[in-house]
């Protein structure tokens, strides 16, 4: 039982670090099998200390870190990505805003625009566009998921059908290289990829930590992705990655 115990303290303490585990890793790092990990990942599950994913799991504050403080990590370059993104808006044009705090940081950016319609399911989103007057503001509806401040569900679902867009700007929680790209809940998966299908120009926007993370669900592959709007720490192998996909990069400059 001691070594259980320790076993599970050291799988904790990994999570603090990195904010979320890899079965596979930890089989090698703790030297036990990879079912004796997922039954450590199950037990921790049930005491509520993470939440289990595919292959691995996940820290229960990361996912529970709310918009508010997910708003904070990274927080200058998701401005600069916002500013990059806002400046591939032209007047009269339709866009989607996806939630996610890198989209917020698109929606600071939509002061000048004379006429503009924005359509977002998130919450934080819309109450930040209530200030600017110019702008058409469409909410498609839905149930409220708690953690990103979105609305899901098929009568959002139902609704974005109903549409059709010039650009979304699509956040994300993990890139895959040769993959596509991921977010933590299905039912915003599902969602983004209504929001793709029913875009003329797919932007990703996700600051260049996100190519070392994943999610659990699959949002598309990069046959859909148009541009990504990323910083300057991109590693070249990403760069070269996405260059194969036919993805365009574009590195937000860095304003302060």
């Amino acid at each position: 039982m001691k070594k259980t115990a320790q076993r599970r303290s050291l799988i904790l303490k990994k999570l603090d670090e990195t904010g979320q585990v890899n079965v596979n890793e930890l089989s090698e790092l703790l030297g036990v099998s990879e079912v004796t990990i997922r039954n450590d990942l199950d037990k921790l599950e049930k005491n509520n200390l993470l939440i289990r994913a595919h292959g691995g799991a996940f820290k229960t504050n990361n996912l529970a870190l709310t918009v508010t403080e997910k708003k904070q990590i990274n927080l200058d370059i998701k401005r600069n990505i916002g500013r990059e993104a806002a400046s591939l808006i032209t007047e009269d044009d339709s866009i989607i805003l996806d939630s996610g705090t890198t989209t917020f940081e698109v929606s600071n950016n939509l002061s000048e625009f004379k006429r503009l319609t924005v359509i977002s399911n998130a919450l934080d989103i819309v109450n930040n566009l209530a200030q600017y007057k110019n702008l058409e503001v469409f909410m498609p509806g839905g149930y409220l998921k708690e953690f990103s401040m979105s609305l899901v569900g098929p009568m959002a679902e139902r609704n974005f059908k109903q549409l059709y867009c010039n650009k979304l700007f699509l956040g994300v929680d993990g890139i895959k290289p040769n993959i596509g790209v991921f977010t933590h809940y299905m039912e915003e998966a599902y969602l983004n990829q209504i929001m793709i299908d029913i875009a003329e120009e797919v932007i990703v926007v996700a600051d260049s930590s996100k190519f070392k993370r994943s999610g659990f669900a699959f949002i598309c592959n990069f046959e859909k992705i148009d541009k990504l709007i990323t910083d300057d720490k991109i590693e070249k192998a990403s760069l070269e990655m996405l260059e194969k996909n036919n993805v365009e990069v574009i590195i937000a400059k860095n304003q302060g």
